[in-house]
């Protein structure tokens, strides 16, 4: 059993934590990608991402920022990956890779 409970819904300044990008560019992705994800939103307007969102989100991120898609192009990828769930997973497990192998080199420097 993980040590860890996964939360159901997640607030913008946790995602844009996860992803390492701002509030606003979550807010922005939200409007350009509205087809893909839609957060449910408190009765105050607070924005609340379902774990579901986030790995849309992921995905995006991935097309945008690592690809260097452009925002039509990234709709386009989105819309014709079939394999959607598979390409997330593979980018979040090779996501956690590179953050180990990137932690070990750091402990290993300063040692």
């Amino acid at each position: 059993m993980s040590d860890e409970i996964e939360k159901k819904y997640y607030n913008i300044g946790e995602v844009a934590e996860i992803l390492g990008e701002s509030a606003s560019l979550l807010r922005f992705w939200e409007k350009e990608f509205k087809a893909f994800f839609k957060p449910a939103k408190t009765p105050g307007g607070s924005r609340k991402y379902h774990i579901s969102d986030i790995e849309t989100l992921k995905l995006i991120h991935y097309y945008v920022k690592t690809k260097g898609y452009t925002l039509k192009g990234a709709r386009e990828a989105l819309k014709n990956d079939k394999k959607a769930g598979e390409t997330t997973l593979l980018v979040n497990r090779l996501s956690a890779v590179k953050k180990f192998l990137t932690d070990l080199q750091s402990h290993l420097d300063s040692d």
